[in-house]
């Protein structure tokens, strides 16, 4: 297992290091572009000499690289052109605040997700599955921005319980998570729900299964000690990519509420041309989609030890 797993980080560890360096070569192999992005699209071509030089851009882009890559390990992305700051000092705080906003999404929507698409496979063509099924596929055909606006309507212009945006300008406020949350679990849920209905019912049609229950075996005892670990096996995969949407691919989500955190941040940094600052966000992502692949390799020989990846 210690093997499996050190192999795992090295794959890790090369993949990171391969994303960085053609991240690199496509964001800081020109440096003139990079110095008009900084400097703004009127500086001259004087300004533009000066900064290069001043900046280092005038050595050899390996030279450069090292360099970057060195800053980056030691938490230190540069200057952001958007806020005139330490990168570090905006996106951690952003980070943080996508953090906050995707583990309460996170820990209601898994639950929740499993729950039904167990009870669906449990119960295959039944009504309770033809009802979870059917629900799981409206909510995920609705787009994020239209069920934002769906709920904010309702919410908070009929009903007027709930407030609109989620800025946190007054300070911390948990009644300006719901919405956001309730999108996000709205869209998100029926992934899992479905993935663990079909697992969940193949699971119960094996022969161990039907071994058991004819046995038997209590049908609580089956479903929780030989059905439901090989069950989600594959549900497994869909929950590890959900972590990878809860961080970068909540954007949508996260401007229509005015919520400031890492999605919004990137759209922010793209608009602006940000390089420095879309770099690190980018590296930031890269790590957690990396990670989640490999505890998601890590989960598969948990839940069925034959699982042996080589």
């Amino acid at each position: 297992m210690l093997i499996f797993v050190g192999k795992r980080l090295v794959y890790m560890v090369l993949t990171m290091f391969a994303i960085s360096l053609i991240l690199f070569l496509v964001m800081e192999i020109n440096g003139e572009a990079v110095a008009r992005r900084v400097l703004g699209p009127f500086t001259s071509a004087e300004q533009i000499q000066a900064w290069l030089e001043a900046n280092g851009y005038l050595r050899p882009w390996y030279v450069r690289y090292v360099e970057w890559l060195g800053n980056v390990l030691s938490g230190d992305f540069g200057q952001s052109i958007r806020f005139r700051g330490p990168v570090a000092d905006v996106l951690w705080p952003r980070l943080g605040n996508t953090a906050i906003l995707a583990g309460v999404t996170f820990a209601i929507m898994v639950p929740l997700a499993l729950t039904l698409g167990v009870l669906a496979g449990m119960r295959e063509g039944s009504k309770t599955d033809r009802s979870i099924t059917v629900a799981s596929v409206i909510t995920t055909s609705i787009p994020e921005f239209a069920s934002a606006v769906l709920l904010t309507v309702l919410f908070t212009t009929w009903l007027g319980w709930l407030p609109g945006t989620s800025a946190m300008s007054d300070g911390w406020n948990p009644l300006e998570l719901i919405l956001p949350v309730m999108v996000l679990v709205l869209y998100g849920f029926g992934y899992i729900a479905r993935m663990t209905r079909a697992s969940m019912a193949e699971v119960m049609q094996q022969l161990y299964i039907r071994t058991a229950i004819l046995k038997g075996l209590p049908y609580r005892t089956v479903i929780m000690r030989h059905a439901l670990r090989n069950a989600m096996i594959a549900p497994f995969t869909v929950i590890m990519l959900q972590i990878n949407w809860l961080l970068s691919g909540v954007i949508v989500v996260e401007v229509a509420f005015a919520y400031k955190g890492f999605g919004s941040l990137i759209l922010e940094a793209a608009l602006n041309q940000d390089v420095y600052l879309l770099e690190a966000a980018t590296m930031v992502a890269v790590l957690v989609a990396v990670s989640t692949q490999v505890l998601a390799d890590v989960g598969y020989t948990l839940l069925n030890p034959r699982i042996r990846f080589k």
